[in-house]
């Protein structure tokens, strides 16, 4: 027969295991989580509207999420029609691209490229082009949904090596210059301002995010040679998870 002391010990072991059970699924639960959403833009320039854009992170399933970019602007008889889909893993709290797909149609030339990114192979496979050595990149979407994690953690300055839409390698470097009140078609938000620097380009590139809605983009404004070429602006976000 079991004395009362052995039933405490058994009572005691239990709890402890049921405890820790259920921080171990709890802390999985946290570390394996992404905040979703749909996003919608308004695209300006010069304050007149041209289109829209719409942004995107969905769980497509345990091991994959996916991140889409849409927009569609016209100006006269000039159109432009751009997608962006990112397949990622989010593991460890870190962002790991899979594979990268960007088209465009309209006035001009039309162009896509497609992006591989092979873990097993540690390399990167642009088009049919022979694999580069994986160090790191993200595509031309993660980076920035890497940065709202660091903003997140009060991180100030950072670098990233991106595979651009035109399937090229290139270094960006961001910095926070302050935060700032803004007027959108969404509503008044708090943004926090961050300068996008390309190394050898004459594009100079800011975009806000905002802490109310989880370091969400909220608003990215790109000029070239002081002239002005969009400025992109929330107009609704929805959490989805």
């Amino acid at each position: 027969m079991e004395t009362r002391y052995q039933l405490r010990v058994m009572q005691l072991i239990s709890k402890r295991w049921l405890v820790g059970l259920l921080c171990i699924i709890g802390s999985v639960a946290q570390a394996s989580a992404l905040p979703t959403f749909d996003a919608e833009y308004t695209a300006f320039r010069y304050g007149k509207k041209l289109g829209y854009a719409l942004l995107s992170v969905e769980n497509v399933d345990d091991e994959t999420y996916r991140m889409e970019y849409h927009s569609k602007v016209s100006l006269f008889f000039l159109s432009d029609k751009r997608t962006e889909i990112s397949d990622f893993a989010f593991i460890d709290d870190k962002i790991v691209p899979k594979n990268y797909r960007y088209s465009r149609t309209g006035t001009g030339s039309n162009k896509s490229i497609k992006v591989v990114f092979d873990a097993g192979k540690e390399k990167i496979f642009i088009d049919k082009e022979p694999g580069i050595d994986w160090q790191d990149q993200f595509d031309n979407q993660l980076y920035r949904l890497d940065l709202q994690q660091k903003l997140a953690q009060g991180q100030k300055e950072f670098s990233y090596q991106v595979i651009n839409y035109r399937g090229q390698e290139r270094d960006y470097h961001l910095k926070v210059m302050g935060t700032e009140q803004l007027t959108l078609p969404y509503g008044m938000l708090e943004g926090i301002k961050v300068e996008i620097v390309r190394h050898n380009s004459t594009r100079e590139t800011f975009a806000w995010f905002s802490p109310q809605l989880n370091y969400q983009l909220v608003r990215l404004q790109q000029f070239k040679d002081d002239k002005e070429q969009g400025d992109i602006q929330l107009k609704t976000f929805t959490a989805t998870q």
